[in-house]
């Protein structure tokens, strides 16, 4: 049985989905329903959706904004979009997130049926109720290509200082067919690493040539056509990935590239270690113009691959979130990190305790604020703190919620907005959860 979030800000659209969705027959277990953008995020952060609904257009966060939320709380939360416009550039960005199906108001109701049912079968091909975290739909065959030696000389050329020349440019355009034109560009590199099982035995080299192409072949697959990207064999068992972005892409502000590029750094360690049973690290560079820096990115890359070696539960690294110019003369040590590890969750605890009460507050506002990656900031509040950093947020509103229900002659609908909820009901059902008893019972 599988669960759906219906997002608008028209309430009457929203009990027409829901009403919809209950009598279609489909294997629906539970159906949520939420009227904001922040209002959905909650219900994706607590609870487990398979199938989110939404707007593309409502105050305050956008069906855009939103799914990009979504996508770096649950990542393999599956989106249908629906809108009153059959603007072009919207269908665009919301297809380029992931969305299965763009429809327009007013919907017709067997189409809406059909595009949900569609996703949902394609849910229960999986065998398992859905993608898991940092999943892709992998196709059933990869894409066997075969690469050419002189074309992946070629690509490793370019990180060579000095290398990245108008002639090698041409010389990969004219006999490969690969322009890189940027202007801007980052680097990913993939070290594959041994296998988890420690039974299967040591790799023999055909082993290892055999899964560094087929890794290959599933990065191919991850990026598909949606990405401006060239992936190839770089030495030590690793892999390389060039992406790049022109003015108009790098221009577009509803997108996150640092953000996307750590989403797709996640589905490539999931992958790799889920279907070839390969440790995967993914190191990430930062975004920078002109081809001249492409040896700079890669070093980048390959420095933030190094920090698994101090945190070996994580494996999904961008060099923008270490402060390498503390570092400028020397290795840091391993006092070095654990200090800036503290001092990264104490600043975003602080920020949090702060402004936990702000409607709308998202982990991309509490990692921006501390320039960190939404991924890496959770991973280390987690570590530190023992807490989900949204599982503190929620901690702190209840806590207070609780204190100004006893402590006070406030409505209910009073305290959810003086605690961060737009909804005094959407308050109602995470107090009830965190406390096991609804506001009204406690007052009582």
């Amino acid at each position: 049985m599988y669960s759906i979030l219906v997002v608008d800000d028209e309430p009457l659209i929203v009990k027409g989905l829901t009403s919809l969705l209950q009598t279609s027959g489909l294997a629906i277990g539970h159906i949520y329903n939420a009227h904001s953008g922040y209002e959905a995020l909650d219900y994706l952060r607590m609870e487990e959706i398979d199938l989110l609904i939404t707007d593309i257009q409502m105050d305050a966060m956008t069906g855009i904004e939103l799914m990009h939320q979504a996508r770096l709380i649950k990542p393999w939360v599956q989106t249908i979009v629906i809108s009153a416009h059959e603007t072009f550039q919207y269908a665009q960005m919301a297809i380029r997130l992931g969305a299965k199906d763009y429809l327009i108001k007013p919907l017709n109701s067997e189409q809406f049926l059909d595009s949900v049912r569609n996703v949902l079968l394609k849910l229960e091909r999986k065998g398992d109720g859905g993608l898991q975290p940092g999943e892709a739909e992998l196709t059933e065959s990869f894409r066997m290509e075969q690469p050419v030696a002189d074309k992946t000389e070629l690509l490793n050329k370019l990180f060579v200082p000095g290398e990245a020349t108008p002639s090698l440019l041409g010389q990969l355009r004219d006999q490969y067919g690969i322009e890189l034109g940027g202007p801007y560009f980052s680097v990913l590199r993939l070290r594959l690493g041994e296998r988890k099982s420690p039974s299967a035995g040591p790799l023999t080299s055909k082993d290892e040539e055999l899964l560094q192409y087929a890794a290959l072949n599933i990065v191919k697959e991850l990026f598909g056509q949606e990405w401006s990207h060239v992936a190839f064999y770089s030495p030590n068992r690793e892999l390389s990935i060039l992406v790049q972005w022109n003015e108009e892409a790098y221009a577009d502000m509803n997108v996150n590239k640092i953000n996307q590029l750590d989403m797709i750094g996640r589905g490539l360690h999931f992958n790799i270690h889920k279907f070839l049973g390969l440790v995967c690290i993914v190191g990430i560079s930062q975004i920078l113009r002109g081809t001249e820096f492409l040896g700079e990115l890669y070093k980048q890359a390959g420095k933030a691959a190094k920090w698994h070696q101090e945190h070996q539960d994580h494996y999904v690294f961008y060099y923008g979130d270490f402060n390498w110019s503390d570092y400028t003369h020397q290795e840091p040590t391993r006092e070095d990190l654990n200090d800036q590890t503290n001092l990264i969750v104490e600043r975003a605890k602080a920020y949090i305790d702060e402004n936990f009460t702000q409607k709308g507050l998202t982990l991309h506002e509490v990692a921006q604020k501390n320039h960190v990656s939404p991924n890496y900031l959770s991973y280390l509040f987690k570590k530190i703190t023992g807490f989900n950093l949204w599982e503190y947020v929620i901690k702190l509103r209840m806590e207070l919620s609780k204190s100004l229900i006893t402590g006070t002659d406030l409505r209910r609908y009073e305290i959810a907005e003086r605690v961060g909820y737009e909804s005094p009901e959407h308050f109602s059902k995470i107090f009830k959860k965190f406390y096991g008893i609804s506001p009204s019972e406690m007052k009582k």
